[in-house]
């Protein structure tokens, strides 16, 4: 594997696909837990308690752990060499989740898939900034970032049927493999561009220890909002994805089947495309100068808030029929909901690789992964059924309505801090 080259525009465009493949088969492993439940419940006699464990706090708790040491290693070596080894041994791990023999073997086993992914985003994002431009930039992380939402409609509806016709064990199986002959590709034929390549020179690496690291980036003012105001977006985002259906289901008497089949399609398709739209808008009008990387996101979670508000409470009509699917004509604020409230994202994560230096770069990216994982992951979805527990007395089956007004909240805290970034920006971008 070489170091430090300038990849030809197809291996460029070559490589960013391989991570991009590389992250839709992490997300497919997490996501896919989800429709595996019921069958390991049955096998090891679980309780939902412990079903909790496996497919959210044992993951999260582990990933978040480690992502600031994984994203200082990608600072620090070859960041197609560590993604290689993450891929290699996820394949491993994944693989080994469905042969366990013990529900305690297969916690431990999903523990250690998060410890070997935990490097993957970061290093792969700091390697997408060396590999493209900050005009192609935005685009380029899109593509990246498009992966999961593309890749939860596969875990879903591909893995419910994977699951029911070949059992979790088989299914777990055939997840890990992919990453296997990713990793092999990674190793042998992926590029190591030089670091900071865009950015003038041989990059400074910062002799600060870890800690002092993540306290000069959460210094620099512009760098903090924009990490909380991620933070923030993914909190009401995942907390949305996560009750969409059952609030189907309470609110417009859906079978949760087709809940499922609605959200995962519309949701989910909806949302990738606006992904990579944002990912686009936000290169060709980044040219006419840095705050329209702010615009984008600030005009994605406006139109956010008021579709969200309509989403909640349209009317139970129907529009039409897929078969024996109905569709309601909510469904269509819902795609507008999806796609403008990923906005952010990837103009948010083009920004952050131009604030700081490249040599610190991974470890930015790390810290605004980890706040956007214990926020979106650990608080949202919590955070809404407490809501709607507490406000039960009052609204009866209509109470999760209500409480998914909670994203209305976090979109206008991600307002307020990204015009604060707006304020510190021309000065972080001189």
């Amino acid at each position: 594997m070489s170091a430090s080259v300038a990849p030809s525009p197809w291996r460029t465009h070559g490589l960013l696909i391989l991570l991009a493949m590389m992250y839709a088969d992490n997300f497919v492993g997490r996501q896919i837990v989800a429709v595996m439940i019921e069958p390991i419940k049955h096998e090891f006699g679980a309780s939902d308690t412990s079903m909790g464990l496996i497919s959210g706090l044992a993951f999260a708790a582990v990933f978040a752990l480690l992502g600031l040491p994984a994203g200082r290693l990608a600072d620090r070596m070859s960041r197609t060499g560590l993604l290689a080894a993450s891929s290699l041994l996820w394949g491993i791990a994944t693989v080994l989740c469905g042969l366990t023999g013990s529900f305690m073997l297969l916690v431990i086993a999903r523990m250690a898939v998060a410890a070997v992914e935990a490097p993957a985003a970061p290093a792969a994002l700091s390697l997408i900034a060396d590999l493209y431009p900050p005009q192609k930039r935005a685009f380029a992380i899109s593509v990246f970032t498009a992966a999961p939402t593309f890749a939860a409609i596969i875990a879903f509806s591909l893995g419910a049927w994977m699951v029911d016709s070949y059992g979790w064990r088989f299914t777990f199986i055939a997840v890990g493999i992919p990453a296997l002959f990713i990793a092999a590709l990674l190793a042998f034929f992926a590029k190591e561009p030089q670091r900071g390549r865009w950015d003038g020179g041989t990059p400074h690496v910062d002799p600060l220890s870890m800690g002092a690291t993540v306290r000069q980036l959460w210094h620099d003012r512009s760098v903090r909002y924009l990490i909380l105001a991620s933070a923030m977006a993914t909190l009401g985002g995942t907390a949305f994805g996560m009750w969409n259906a059952t609030f189907l289901v309470r609110s417009y008497d859906l079978r949760l089947q087709h809940a499922g089949l609605l959200t995962g399609l519309v949701g989910g398709g909806t949302a990738g495309f606006g992904v990579m739209f944002a990912g686009w808008l936000s290169d060709r009008l980044g040219a006419r100068g840095p705050q329209w990387r702010l615009h984008i996101p600030l005009a994605g979670h406006l139109i956010a808030l008021s579709t969200l508000a309509i989403y909640l409470f349209w009317p139970t009509r129907i529009l039409f029929h897929v078969g024996s699917v109905p569709v309601p004509e909510v469904m269509l604020w819902c795609a507008l909901y999806s796609f403008v409230s990923v906005w952010w994202l990837a103009p948010s994560f083009a920004l952050l690789t131009t604030l700081v230096s490249p040599g610190n770069r991974a470890v930015a990216l790390a810290l605004q992964t980890l706040l956007s994982t214990i926020l979106g992951v650990g608080v949202g979805p919590v955070l809404i059924g407490a809501l709607s527990d507490l406000l039960q007395p009052s609204f009866g089956i209509e109470a999760l309505r209500y409480a998914l007004l909670l994203g209305c909240v976090t979109g206008a805290c991600a307002i307020w801090l990204l015009a604060r970034v707006g304020r510190q920006l021309p000065d972080a971008e001189a």
